[in-house]
């Protein structure tokens, strides 16, 4: 028996999600070596889809589209990748598609399937409760199942036709709560950068984009001076994804002359999160990342005058940082647009410093909500969905 299976991720973030799920698929569906059960996946991903095996159609880069223009100007390619992708999976005959984030081409892909009898899957939700919640019912005529990572989100899908399910979030299974080893691990960290043990450390994160990393660092470092002015020993780290925001984010601290107390490095942000003691997060995945490693925070963001002023207007809800998102209430200080000042940013790491328990009990509670093995527990919605093509498997 074999279980053909489509699944396609379009950036690194997906590959990485489509990969736990897929090998909780096969652990599920395989079963024992001597099992006649053969899975079958076929479709795009990176390289961790590529390990957890599967046949890819085309390349990850192929996928790779950034901002408004690019789309536009690879529409024709994107088009015949899009029609090579249904075509195949329609003669392949697949038993279920699944679609990882990536959500404009693989909500068109899945819809497409969908009218053609295939049973669609699609792995993330959009943030439906930050945007247009029109979108849900779009949503629901693309996938038949909506596997989320956050538990307030299938409220959103309660009056439409797809199944959404809340899995937990993959990262949340990944980082385990703070031990003693956890520690000793800071202490390594701060030694191979060379800085002391026992200082106040600030870890700065002004994003994963240069485009960001523009709008945000001198802000960031302006904050960091003051930061440095009220705690004279205090040290400060920038974690840099890439050499060319590497070389950007030491030239900002070159030109702000404060290389004598802020080092930028090309470590993991998840690195520096884990040995700081309070952190300056631009808004995004990493104050997931900081709310799990159980580093005190601060979450801001800016953005230019015109493009905030559209954003403004179509967000909906009251908070950006995750963990602010996530408990309903504004547990991390936020600092968007005008309000984004050196003074403000500065006042509330000295707050968040001195007082950090209040944030760091509702991360725990916020961990233990969304540690709910994902892999797992995402595989087996699929297989539900699947009902008799995945019969007889294991």
């Amino acid at each position: 028996m074999t279980i053909k299976i489509g699944i396609v991720a379009g950036e690194a973030s997906g590959d990485l999600l489509g990969a736990g799920l897929m090998a909780a698929l096969k652990e599920y569906l395989g079963g024992p070596e001597t099992s006649p059960t053969q899975v079958r996946f076929i479709g795009v991903g990176g390289p961790a889809m590529l390990a957890a095996g599967l046949e890819p159609l085309a390349a990850l880069e192929d996928l790779s589209v950034n901002g408004f223009k690019d789309p536009i100007l690879r529409l024709p390619a994107l088009l015949k990748l899009f029609r090579s992708l249904r075509d195949t999976c329609l003669e392949e005959a697949v038993d279920v598609f699944v679609g990882v984030d990536f959500n404009v081409f693989n909500l068109l892909l899945e819809k497409s399937l969908k009218k053609r009898g295939v049973k669609t899957v699609h792995y993330v939700s959009p943030s439906v409760y930050a945007w247009r919640t029109g979108r849900t019912r779009k949503i629901a005529r693309s996938a038949d199942l909506l596997l989320c990572l956050f538990p307030f989100e299938p409220d959103f899908y309660t009056n439409t036709a797809v199944k959404a399910v809340f899995v937990g979030h993959p990262l949340a299974d990944q980082v385990d709560p703070p031990t003693t080893a956890d520690a000793d691990k800071m202490k390594q960290l701060r030694t191979r950068l060379n800085l002391p043990l026992d200082a106040p450390l600030l870890g700065l994160l002004p994003g994963s984009r240069r485009s960001e990393v523009g709008f945000m660092i001198d802000v960031f470092l302006q904050a960091a001076r003051l930061f440095r002015q009220r705690l004279p020993n205090a040290r400060v780290v920038i974690p840099c994804v890439t050499p060319a925001i590497h070389a950007q984010v030491v030239s900002a601290v070159e030109g702000a002359g404060l290389g004598d107390f802020v080092v930028a490095v090309q470590e993991p942000a998840r690195e520096v999160l884990a040995a700081a003691d309070v952190a300056l997060i631009k808004s995004g995945t990493s104050t997931l990342e900081g709310m799990l490693l159980r580093c005190p925070m601060v979450v801001s963001y800016r953005l230019g005058s015109v493009t905030f002023a559209v954003v403004k207007r179509l967000v909906h809800s009251p908070h950006v940082a995750l963990p602010n998102i996530l408990s309903g209430r504004g547990v991390v200080p936020e600092y968007l647009q005008d309000d984004a000042t050196p003074e403000n940013l500065c006042e509330g790491l000295l707050s968040v410093y001195a007082a950090p328990d209040e944030q760091l009990n509702e991360f725990s509670r916020l961990h233990s909500e969304l540690r709910r093995d994902a892999n797992a527990t995402a595989a087996r919605a699929v297989i539900a969905l699947m009902g008799n093509s995945a019969k007889g498997a294991g």
